[in-house]
């Protein structure tokens, strides 16, 4: 993986509690700025399509936990009869 350099300005306290980490897990202390950067990069991403980007055909109400149920043990036994469930 290509990496470029760059600098940042960081608070005393948390560059103490990085190099205790590191020294702790046998790691570097960039690997472990490198996992808060990425960290950091991951929940500040705005995706392209919505995590739910299909609509499925339904009664358009939530259904309850008695029909959910039921739909997953048909589910099951349809798998089961066919041979595919483990």
């Amino acid at each position: 993986m290509s990496m470029k350099r760059t600098n940042v300005y960081a608070d005393p306290e948390d560059l103490a509690i990085i190099k205790e980490a590191a020294k702790r897990r046998g790691i570097s202390e960039a690997e472990i700025i490198r996992q808060g950067i990425h960290l950091a990069a991951m929940a500040n991403r705005v995706w392209d399509e919505p995590l739910f980007s299909r609509t499925f055909e339904g009664a358009g109400r939530t259904p309850s936990k008695r029909e959910v149920r039921d739909t997953v043990a048909d589910a099951v036994r349809r798998g089961t009869e066919s041979g595919t469930a483990a």
